[in-house]
């Protein structure tokens, strides 16, 4: 699919701050399911050095001002030919390995209701010789936390933890992959956050154009996307810009800035198909 991608973040201050900083992972990386043709990050009177890639194989920039300003847009301009490839995640360059992402974050820490969760779970789906049992238990562990967590915008905010979205019973994207997440590594299954973008056909509201999912690493596959907010793995709609522990870690824009003020945060995004 032809996909073509403008999101701004407008960050509007309430007095003046300096030396401001910024880790931008807003590149999609070049992998068997995605490819850029053009994409552009720009901030105007900042500096974006060139990117780096760091171990889970994303592209960061860094963006810094280092005089005082009172708003700062960051814009992204892409264009990108993506791939269906089932939520397998082919021909991804990282070079750390799963292992990295059994490690609970204090975001992802369970508590006694997501080790029931992934105890219940994997007790349906104990089938010891089935090759394709781990594949099926992570669509069940999926499928489990779409029944637990409903869809409701507004519920959760962003430093909601996992144990506490599924006691709400209610939440966004971010919430099922943190849910999704913890029960995973309970149950020995690698598992991390990805930050990236939805095209919807503009009818859909359990889905917005900045999105969040889980992947979750099978021995014999590699690593597979889930995402339970919308029920499916990743498809040719998707685009992939990073991963991390927590949507913390995976997080688009992370940075800081000298001076005490208030912010106030502004964020646009458009997704749209290509017109054949």
């Amino acid at each position: 699919m032809h996909l073509f991608v403008n999101h701004t973040t407008r960050y509007t201050f309430s007095a003046p701050v300096r030396f401001v900083v910024q880790s931008l992972k807003l590149t999609p990386a070049h992998s068997g399911c995605q490819s850029p043709l053009r994409w552009l990050v720009s901030a105007d009177g900042c500096h974006i050095s060139q990117p780096f890639i760091d171990g889970y194989g994303d592209a960061i920039h860094t963006l810094t001002f280092p005089g005082e300003l009172e708003m700062l847009e960051i814009k992204v301009e892409g264009e990108i030919e993506t791939k269906d490839t089932a939520g397998v995640l082919r021909h991804h360059r990282e070079r750390v390995r799963p292992e990295v992402f059994l490690r609970q974050s204090p975001t992802t820490k369970p508590d006694r209701a997501i080790a029931m969760l992934a105890k219940d779970t994997a007790a349906a789906h104990a089938r010891p010789f089935d090759r394709n049992a781990r594949l099926d238990l992570a669509h069940a562990l999926s499928a489990r936390v779409s029944d637990e967590i409903d869809y409701k915008p507004g519920v959760t905010h962003a430093h909601t933890t996992a144990a506490e979205a599924l006691a709400e019973g209610e939440g966004v994207c971010q919430d099922h992959a943190h849910v999704l997440i913890s029960a995973a590594r309970l149950l020995g299954l690698p598992a991390r956050y990805v930050s990236g973008y939805l095209c919807t056909d503009g009818e859909s509201t359990d889905a917005e154009a900045s999105h969040g999912w889980a992947e979750l690493y099978l021995d014999g596959i590699g690593w597979v996307g889930f995402d339970a907010s919308n029920r499916t793995c990743p498809t040719e709609n998707y685009i992939r810009l990073g991963s991390g522990v927590d949507a913390r870690d995976a997080a688009p824009i992370r940075g800081v800035h000298a001076g005490a003020a208030d912010e106030d945060l502004d964020v646009n995004v458009v997704v749209q198909q290509a017109q054949q």
